[in-house]
């Protein structure tokens, strides 16, 4: 009776259930998604996005017809802006301009629709967002320790943005930060590039094929002047890619200038101060379609006509900096003089032979990159030629074919520069540099120079030596990242803001671009936050003044112009930059002694540039003459300045 009772009472409520879960279930809810960075900065500008979404996550698609009709209600403590800018679109809302002038933690709550959400934002003082890459940068000079100084930047920006807490900023800068670097798929690109690249120079090392340039070399460039001339020419030529410009050159011609007695520093100047200054200008480089990308996104928000990669062309006389820049490089290694840290560094090396000062640390393990080839190995030129000839070819002919690829049926119209730009230069760098590893290989294999144990153990010798400079690779990207959460770009933007005259446009812009690039590290960054702001700043003010076309023009195409040369000068000066490093890398420089010895260059290029370009410019004084003069104020610097080795 009991069990019959129990199934009794048990029947109906199992019937219910079942039927309720039968029964046609009710709309899901909407609700409010706030889209809020996590830190702000006090006084700057940032954005905030509101979007609604169902219990499945998907946007509904009439959101923003539904706040127009029924607004939109902002509470904040101590207020978002006054008078906020709101972006209807397809989805939701933007607010381009929400900012707030005290620090603290604040809670925004949206309502609208019956819908209500909350979100909360950290604001921080904004010199906080300068202290990390500083501190970095300060303490690499000071302790003359690159992993160091990089690692406590990036573990006191973490500090920042996690409250302050020590030890919490100690776990995300090991657990987010540095995992993040190797999570990027264009940073894992870049390591596997440089450390296949580096196991086909300990090839060709071990293969005699390095020692068998040099000697080829030595025959038409016996002397200091043609050892320097002639790595100027080859940074000249590599003009298709930085990265693949840097690491070929330095790695080339590192066991020929050591044999003319060319110190490191001044062989990780030429390779640095010729890499990025002519792939930022060529008119076919993996640069291009960068720069074109962010110069066509500005015009078209402004609504202009304008061609981009035209705009582009006409702005390199405008790249004063890196125009000048290879003209110095230039003037040095055909007058022999120098001055400043590098003269001393000249003078060492060719008096006692000391191409690195006693207690430098390359960043290169010579000793595994540069295996001397057995006494009887025959050095062949060619033995190396071959293999750089490859991984040029593979470069150009892989950007070429993959861009026509990337564009489909555009690529019968395109220009050439819009094709090689179009290409993903990370993955076709990553084809040449294993391309011309498996050259050298089968050249060592079919010449029976080395057997195939000795082939796979050059290689990985050749891995091996680029370790450390990988691993500062790593921390400065994370650097990058921490000034990109941060905001540190900016807060640098907010403070000279408003003091840009449309006549001084292209010079302050020269001089932001240089300092946020030398902040952060990377060019192609400050690249990608300054052209959206100073192209429609260069376009707008002039005409706002009443200045003629013809100038206004002038001013934008100049401003074009001092964005890119600004980012390159910023780069060659900042210790935290990826090319910097792999400059001295390649080289197998100290990377503290080549940032000190080639700042004091860089800078007087860079005052050059600004005198004689960038100021004028802003009167639409002509970018021929610009150079012209430039190129004579260099002159008297050498001849003054400088002095013979």
């Amino acid at each position: 009776m009991k069990s019959k009772s129990l199934r009794g009472f048990l029947l109906p409520i199992f019937i219910l259930a079942l039927t309720t879960g039968i029964a046609a279930q009710p709309e899901k809810a909407a609700n409010l998604l706030i889209e809020a960075p996590r830190i702000a900065l006090s006084g700057v500008t940032f954005e905030l996005k509101i979007r609604i979404t169902n219990e499945e996550n998907n946007l509904i698609k009439n959101f923003a017809d539904t706040l127009r009709v029924k607004g939109l209600k902002i509470t904040t403590e101590s207020g978002v802006s006054e008078a906020p800018t709101y972006i209807f679109q397809e989805g939701g809302v933007t607010i381009p301009n929400a900012v707030f002038q005290n620090t603290g933690v604040y809670s925004i709550t949206f309502e609208s629709a019956g819908l209500k959400s909350e979100a909360s934002v950290r604001i921080l003082p904004g010199l906080l967002s300068l202290l990390p890459p500083l501190f970095a940068i300060t303490l690499a000079f000071l302790a003359r320790q690159v992993l160091i100084s990089l690692f406590c930047g990036v573990w006191l920006g973490a500090v920042f943005i996690n409250g302050y807490a020590p030890v919490l900023g100690l776990m995300r800068t090991i657990d987010t930060y540095l995992v993040n670097s190797l999570i990027d798929a264009d940073h894992a690109a870049i390591l596997i590039f440089s450390l296949t690249l580096g196991g086909m120079v300990g090839v060709i090392s071990k293969s005699g094929g390095t020692q068998g340039i040099v000697e080829k070399l030595s025959k038409y460039a016996n002397s200091p002047r043609g050892g320097q001339l002639a790595t100027w020419a080859m940074g000249i030529l590599i003009f298709f890619d930085d990265y693949a410009n840097s690491l070929i050159v330095g790695n080339t011609m590192r066991p020929f200038t050591d044999k003319l007695k060319i110190s490191r520093e001044k062989l990780s100047y030429i390779v640095d101060s010729t890499a990025a200054p002519v792939a930022s200008i060529a008119l076919v480089s993996t640069w291009i379609g960068f720069q074109v990308g962010l110069i066509g996104d500005a015009f078209t928000g402004l609504n202009l006509s304008l061609n981009p990669y035209t705009s582009f062309v006409e702005s390199i006389p405008f790249a004063s900096y890196s125009i000048l820049a290879l003209i110095f490089v230039f003037l040095i290694g055909i007058t022999l003089r120098d001055f400043g840290p590098m003269k001393a560094a000249e003078v060492r090396a060719s008096s006692s032979g000391k191409v690195l000062r006693d207690g430098a640390q390359p960043l290169t393990d010579s000793a595994a990159l540069d295996m001397v080839a057995d006494e009887k190995t025959p050095l062949r030129w060619f033995n190396a030629l071959i293999p750089i000839g490859v991984v040029i070819a593979v470069t150009l002919f892989g950007l070429y074919f993959n861009g026509k690829a990337a564009l489909g049926d555009a690529a019968d119209t395109a220009h050439l520069g819009d094709i090689f730009g179009a290409a993903n230069s990370f993955a076709v760098l990553m084809w040449a540099a294993f391309a011309g590893l498996f050259v050298a290989s089968i050249l060592a294999l079919a010449q029976r120079i080395l057997t195939l144990n000795d082939t796979l153990e050059a290689a990985v010798n050749g891995y091996k030596s680029m370790f450390l400079a990988a691993m500062i690779l790593i921390l400065a990207w994370a650097i990058g990242d921490i000034c990109q959460d941060l905001h540190t770009a900016d807060y640098v933007i907010s403070l000279t803001r408003d003091i840009l005259s449309p006549h001084l446009i292209p010079f302050f812009t020269f001089v932001i671009a240089a300092f946020i690039a030398f902040s952060t590290g990377t060019s192609w960054a400050t690249m990608a936050i300054l052209t959206p702001i100073v192209i429609p700043m260069s376009y707008q003010l002039p005409i706002e003044a009443g200045m003629s076309a013809g100038l206004s023009h002038h001013i934008l195409i100049a401003t074009i112009g001092s964005v890119l040369s600004g980012s390159v000068l910023g780069d060659h000066c900042s210790p935290i930059s990826d090319t910097t490093i792999l400059s001295s890398m390649a080289s197998a420089a100290d990377h503290v002694d080549h940032v000190k010895t080639q700042l004091p260059y860089a800078m007087v290029v860079g005052a050059v540039a600004c005198l004689v370009g960038y100021i004028p410019s802003g009167w639409g004084f002509s970018s021929w003459l610009s150079l012209f003069a430039g190129s004579a104020i260099l002159v008297g610097v050498v001849f003054l300045v400088g002095k013979k080795t």
